[in-house]
C-alpha cells in the first residue's frame, strides 16, 4: 500500500473490501477478522486514562504524534470492537490532526456497520471516533 493514500481512498478500498459479502453475518466475521489481525496494545497502555468512555466493552486507545502526524493504537476484550477500531485506525492513523478533523468517515454507513449493530455498540462506536479527534483537537491546538 503505497503510503500517500487518501482518507478517502482508504474508505472506498474497505468499502470495496466489503461489497464482496453478500450478507451482514459475513460482513460481521469479517470485522471479527480484522480485529485479531490488530497488533496487541502494550500493557503499559492499557490504563484508565487511555480507556475510551461510553463504549459497553473495554476499549483502551492510545494516540502518539510524530513528525506533526497521529498515530492510534488499540486494544478491546471485544473481537467485534477490535474489528471496529480497527477499521478506523486504517482510516485515520498516520494523518495530519486537519486531516482527522475534516474526515466524514462515510464508509461505517457505506458498508452498513451503523445500521447492523446494536444501539449500544452504535453509541462505542461513537465515542471511539469522537476520542479520535479530540486527540487530533488537541494536538492541533498544541501546534497553533
Amino acid at each position: 500500500m503505497r503510503e500517500s493514500l487518501t482518507i478517502e481512498e482508504i474508505e472506498g478500498q474497505i468499502v470495496d473490501e466489503f461489497s464482496l459479502f453478500d450478507d451482514w453475518s459475513d460482513k460481521y466475521q469479517y470485522i471479527i477478522e480484522i480485529g485479531q489481525k490488530l497488533p496487541a496494545l502494550d500493557v503499559g497502555y492499557k490504563i484508565d486514562e487511555n480507556k475510551i468512555k461510553g463504549c459497553q466493552s473495554s476499549v483502551w486507545l492510545h494516540a502518539y504524534n510524530k513528525d506533526s502526524k497521529i498515530y492510534f493504537e488499540a486494544d478491546s476484550d471485544s473481537t467485534f470492537v477490535k474489528g471496529e477500531i480497527a477499521l478506523l485506525i486504517r482510516v485515520l492513523s498516520n494523518r495530519t490532526p486537519e486531516e482527522i478533523l475534516a474526515s466524514d468517515l462515510k464508509f461505517i454507513d457505506e458498508i452498513g456497520l451503523r445500521q447492523h449493530i446494536a444501539v449500544t455498540r452504535a453509541n462505542g462506536l461513537a465515542s471511539m471516533i469522537k476520542q479520535m479527534k479530540l486527540y487530533a483537537l488537541g494536538l492541533a491546538s498544541a501546534n497553533q
